[in-house]
């Protein structure tokens, strides 16, 4: 593939997950983006029913066909989380680079491997945490920047809901499911972003079947910041953000998935009425990929390389042993 390429880049997705849906509006409606191409499925005739019910040009009965055909120059890798390493490494070994969902792998082990196919086949792979390239979360960190709060103490975060099909994916242990894996993942992600370090300690607790469904971790960063979150499968869905400083707090009620409705950002300081910073309707998803195809380009840098990915699964990793072992974790970065 080559960087300079001058024509529109073609996509190919591996899979037929749901939230492929997402990513072909934004490839579709994003400003240069490229065009879709070619969708890959282990069932010939799911692949080709998708790729009709959805516009596609080409269906390939494998991920490997698609891979090695030739037809397309970036790969989305919805897979479950259990594929994510084999499948994104084989894409960069075909010259492919790749939009990877999150978590980006089973395991800490899993993402180096990952980090170093890319880096042996020179092309990028990207963790797609949409979220973060939500504009709210410029404009909180502008508000820390100005010290609005005074100086970040600690975070509280919530991603948690109620899977009602236990035959999902985000159940299954051989697929590397779980509460912390699937949405957990957000909590962490935004607590380093924001403590803008790496946590040398973790704890966590957990309610467990055959994955973790409730999980309570703690985080605590070299700079003095704590973070506590709560993520779930199996509880009723609630989502928030709030981060504490020395003179206030800034809270967020829809901080991972704020849709089409504008986000809303609440700042309170005492003695002062709370403050309300509205952020017009986004789609995260779209700039996610514009941002992608932009690096893909050399036309910036990464926001987030790959080493942030391995970094989340480290705490990840750390978090999940906490929780089995009921002791405090050093993350081995």
């Amino acid at each position: 593939m080559n960087n300079a390429l001058n024509r529109p880049w073609r996509w190919g997705i591996l899979g037929t997950a749901q939230i492929s849906l997402e990513i072909i509006k934004a490839i579709r409606e994003g400003r240069d983006c490229g065009e879709l191409r070619a969708v890959a499925s282990r069932n010939p005739l799911k692949a080709q029913a998708w790729a009709e019910r959805h516009n596609i040009p080409l269906a390939f009965g494998s991920y490997s066909d698609l891979l090695n055909s030739g037809e397309v120059d970036l790969i989305y890798n919805p897979l479950p989380n259990a594929l994510h390493a084999e499948w994104t490494i084989q894409a960069l070994e075909t010259g492919h680079s790749v939009l990877c969902e999150k978590p980006i792998a089973a395991d800490a082990l899993e993402a180096r491997a990952m980090q170093q196919a890319a880096a042996k086949a020179g092309r990028y792979v990207a963790e797609a945490f949409m979220y973060r390239f939500h504009p709210q979360w410029s404009r909180v960190k502008e508000l820390l920047n100005n010290e609005v709060i005074g100086s970040v103490t600690s975070m509280h975060s919530q991603f948690t809901f109620m899977l009602d099909d236990r035959s999902a994916i985000a159940a299954s242990k051989e697929l590397a499911g779980g509460a912390l894996m699937d949405v957990g993942c957000y909590c962490i992600n935004f607590s380093r972003m924001i403590a803008d370090c790496e946590p040398g300690l973790v704890a966590a607790f957990e309610r467990r079947e055959t994955v973790d469904d409730t999980l309570l971790g703690l985080l605590e960063f070299p700079n003095g910041i704590l973070a506590q979150f709560e993520t779930s499968i199996a509880n009723y869905e609630r989502h928030r953000a709030e981060i504490a400083g020395t003179i206030g707090a800034i809270i967020l009620d829809s901080p991972w998935v704020p849709g089409k409705a504008p986000a809303r950002i609440k700042v309170y300081r005492p003695d002062l009425p709370a403050e309300e910073i509205v952020i017009p309707p986004t789609n995260s998803y779209q700039l996610e990929v514009e941002d992608f195809v932009a690096v893909c380009r050399n036309r910036s840098r990464p926001r987030w390389p790959i080493s942030d990915a391995v970094a989340n699964m480290a705490v990840i990793d750390a978090l999940l042993l906490s929780a089995r072992t009921k002791r405090a974790i050093q993350p081995e970065y």
